[in-house]
């Protein structure tokens, strides 16, 4: 069998933008959050569970879609994703992690490697970044990527359906929009299910639990102004609420706003 050598006439092909991105944060030189990395690419929530607990959480994700619309499963004490790019290394292509103890963050890495067990199954969930492409190709401008930001995130009172020891509330993301962008943006995002789809709520924000915008429970505070709306979308941070419900004694997930960057493209998520 002949071997296919790259020569000056021949050359490698060039690297993608997802490729990149994650050589970039493998060797540690980007270590925050990824909202606007990467154009055009898919990027996922990621949670690392025993696999004594991963046929709970999958009913979970499966109960509660919008929050938590399932990429992939990985293999029991794999740490490669194939499905969603053929070097993709779930130790170490992640800017920076959360490691859990009995519900408790202990510790943020920018590398797993060292904690990495047998019995691991990595989740990657789908993540609003996905649909926020879409609503800037649709001449929407998002407040918190202008302004180089993490999108706003909080606790709801919106109650997620359980499954074994997990449960809790839903965490939403909010986007400020004037009511007419409001409108469209429904009708964007309503094409991409695999990433939360549509809005699940829009104004008043005491409706759904959240006291006061300007303090979110992850990520960065942007201005509403007094003339738009503030449209929540389901979350991919939801399963760190449900880890404080579960305590499990070990488990993984990414930072709020730390997602892993995939090979998949965003126009491939559409469903229509």
């Amino acid at each position: 069998m002949s071997t296919v050598r790259s020569t000056p006439d021949s050359p490698c092909p060039p690297e993608s933008m997802a490729a990149a991105a994650r050589r970039k944060i493998r060797s540690g030189q980007w270590t925050a959050h990824t909202s606007g990395l990467a154009d055009g690419h898919v990027q996922g929530n990621v949670v690392i569970l025993p696999q004594a607990l991963a046929g709970d959480f999958l009913r979970y994700c499966q109960r509660n879609p919008k929050p938590c619309p399932v990429l992939a499963v990985g293999e029991p004490g794999s740490p490669l994703l194939p499905t969603l790019g053929h070097d993709i290394n779930i130790c170490s292509d992640v800017p920076r992690y959360r490691v859990w103890r009995d519900g408790v963050v202990v510790q943020e890495p920018t590398d797993i490697t060292a904690l990495w067990q047998g019995d691991l199954v990595s989740f990657v969930l789908g993540c609003s970044f996905s649909f926020e492409e879409a609503l800037i190709a649709a001449g929407l401008p998002l407040r918190h990527i202008d302004q180089g930001k993490n999108v706003a995130m909080y606790r709801t009172n919106v109650a997620t359906q359980p499954a074994g020891p997990f449960g809790g509330p839903m965490v939403v993301s909010m986007r400020p929009m004037k009511p007419a962008a409001a409108i469209r943006a429904v009708q964007v995002t309503s094409r991409f299910p695999d990433v939360h789809g549509a809005p699940v709520h829009i104004g008043d924000p005491a409706l759904i639990g959240i006291a006061d915008l300007s303090q979110p429970d992850y990520g960065d505070a942007v201005e509403v102004m007094a003339d738009e709306l503030p449209v929540f979308w389901a979350c991919g941070v939801t399963p760190q609420a449900a880890l404080l419900q579960a305590k499990p004694a070990f488990c993984i997930t990414h930072s709020p706003g730390c997602m892993l960057i995939t090979d998949l493209l965003n126009n491939q998520l559409a469903a229509f």
